[in-house]
Parts: structure tokens; C-alpha cells; sequence
């Protein structure tokens, strides 16, 4: 049992060394309420089609809401959207209330000046260990001239602007 709970702290020690983009990924529920959570479990699956894929704790509060519909958008947070990170990953009440957002033509709650969002169709779904993986095949892309937010080490920043000079 003592090696599994050092193979548990290792593993979260090695993941949380993993550097990843933050996004929000959000969805009307079943009457018509916006809802989301922040996620840094977004990767690319395919181009033909065009399919991503997230995964979502079963204990989040929205697990079944996501499980049942169809439809999704995830929205990849720039590097001056830390507070909306936070905002998305706490109980706050009403977490649209205190943001900029607008209904996508697809009826998808969209969030303002992200670096770019992702409207998806739910394409399959994966329950594994306590989560489940979501793939969407992707219906609209909206892209911004913007540097990502980044999730290193169990903190939240923007990408650094020196990275890319020699």
C-alpha cells in the first residue's frame, strides 16, 4: 500500500511539473442556463475530423450536465485571463455574472477575448478511472492575436513574452 501512495505523490508531482494551456470549457444545461469549468486537460486527437478531447472529475458538481449534452465549447484562456481561471474552478453561485460572454450562433456560451474558442459537437464520450473523457468534433473555431494563460506547478500565469527570442 506504501508504494502506491509514493507512486500517487510522484505521479502529481510529475503531472503538476507539466506545464498546460488553461481553458474554461462551458455548455447550456437542460433549462437553458449557462455553465462551465476551468480544465487544463484539453488536447488535440484528429484533423480528419477535426476532433479534441477534455476529461471531467465525476465529483465536479456539473459531471452529469456535461455527461447529457451535446454540444460544448471550450474556451482557451490568454495570458490576461487568470481571474476567469479561478472564477471557473470555484462554487461561485453565478460565474457567468461576473464575466464577459455572449451566445454563439450555435447556442453555446462563448467568453469574450479568449485566445481562442472551440464550439463542439460531442463526438464520444469515455468513462475512465474517475473521470470521464469527452471528445468533441469541432463546428466553429474562433481565433484572437493573443498569448495563452499557463498552468505550471499548481500556479497560474501568463505565457512568458521572452520564450520565443534567441
Amino acid at each position: 500500500m506504501e508504494k502506491r501512495s509514493d507512486h500517487i505523490a510522484l505521479f502529481k508531482e510529475a503531472m503538476g511539473n507539466y506545464p498546460t494551456g488553461v481553458s474554461v470549457v462551458t455548455a447550456m444545461d437542460e433549462s437553458g442556463k449557462p455553465i462551465g469549468l476551468t480544465v487544463n486537460s484539453l488536447a488535440s486527437v484528429s484533423i480528419d475530423p477535426l476532433l479534441i478531447l477534455w476529461s471531467i472529475d465525476e465529483k465536479v458538481s456539473t459531471y452529469d450536465t456535461f455527461r447529457r449534452i451535446n454540444r460544448f465549447a471550450v474556451n482557451i484562456l490568454s495570458g490576461d485571463q487568470k481571474d476567469l481561471a479561478i472564477l471557473f474552478s470555484t462554487d461561485h453561485d453565478d460565474r457567468f455574472s461576473a464575466c464577459d460572454w455572449e451566445l454563439s450562433e450555435h447556442g453555446l456560451p462563448v467568453i469574450s477575448n479568449s485566445l481562442a474558442t472551440l464550439e463542439c459537437q460531442t463526438y464520444k464520450q469515455i468513462e475512465i478511472g474517475d473521470h470521464t473523457t469527452l471528445f468533441g468534433e469541432i463546428i466553429n473555431i474562433e481565433v484572437e492575436d493573443e498569448l495563452p494563460l499557463l498552468y505550471h506547478d499548481r500556479k497560474i500565469g501568463a505565457f512568458p513574452m521572452g520564450f520565443h527570442k534567441e
